[in-house]
């Protein structure tokens, strides 16, 4: 196969990709925002930031504040300020979703608490992947430009950056599983809702859990793309 067979390939590869992972990525956005919408309206005893606390000293975790920030699907927890921080509605509603969501982002500081590696691993990627985030495009674009002429160091260069990105991504997957796993632990011991809520916040669980397997799917995708345009460039 010649070098233009390749490229029409790739490019084929590309559109496939992309198109693809669109399509699933809303459907699975979509059945996230159903399932939330459906399971806020099963009422539960205590707020989202009643659970986190809860969570919180349960596990003998005392130097984590909860805090509402605002927006919406902005909850997360922030290592470096030791914040679980949940969406206004998260923070203030008594309901399956925010005890699911609040439940979860504890879920992270019992990670770091107990040094799992794979959160460790993540947060020392984080400044990699920012740096790589801010520049990488741009490389890619001038490699794939030079690579026509035969130079292909700038966009290996570009692969590599692409590629932890990639990495990040990847290291994600265990690290949101894990906590999801730490927080259906928890609400099954503690019993904070009944066997039917439980399944319902496992669920939207799953399904937040998905959009970060479709984000990896892609990234994993676009990396094999890039790494086909280098190699048939080098031939």
């Amino acid at each position: 196969m010649n070098f233009s067979h390749m490229l029409q390939g790739g490019n084929l590869f590309y559109v496939i990709l992309t198109v693809g992972t669109m399509l699933i990525s809303r459907w699975v956005g979509s059945m996230l925002q159903k399932r939330f919408a459906e399971y806020s309206q099963r009422p539960i005893a205590l707020s989202g930031a009643q659970i986190a606390e809860k969570m919180l000293a349960d596990n003998g975790i005392t130097d984590v504040q909860v805090i509402s920030t605002p927006g919406q699907l902005t909850d997360h927890y922030n290592p470096m300020r030791k914040t679980v921080n949940l969406s206004e509605v998260v923070y203030s509603q008594k309901n399956v979703a925010a005890a699911a969501v609040s439940a979860h982002e504890c879920g992270h500081a019992v990670q770091h608490a107990k040094a799992y590696g794979a959160l460790k691993l993540r947060s020392m990627l984080v400044p990699i992947v920012n740096l790589s985030s801010k520049f990488m495009n741009w490389i890619l674009m001038a490699g794939l430009f030079m690579a026509a002429s035969g130079n292909t160091t700038v966009l290996l260069v570009g692969v590599i950056l692409f590629a932890t990105t990639t990495l990040f991504s990847v290291v994600t997957l265990p690290v949101e599983f894990d906590a999801s796993n730490r927080a259906l632990v928890w609400l099954d011991e503690t019993r904070v809702m009944g066997d039917l809520d439980h399944d319902k916040a496992k669920n939207a669980l799953f399904w937040a859990a998905m959009t970060y397997t479709v984000a990896a799917l892609a990234s994993i995708g676009q990396l094999l793309y890039y790494v086909m345009r280098l190699m048939a460039a080098r031939r």
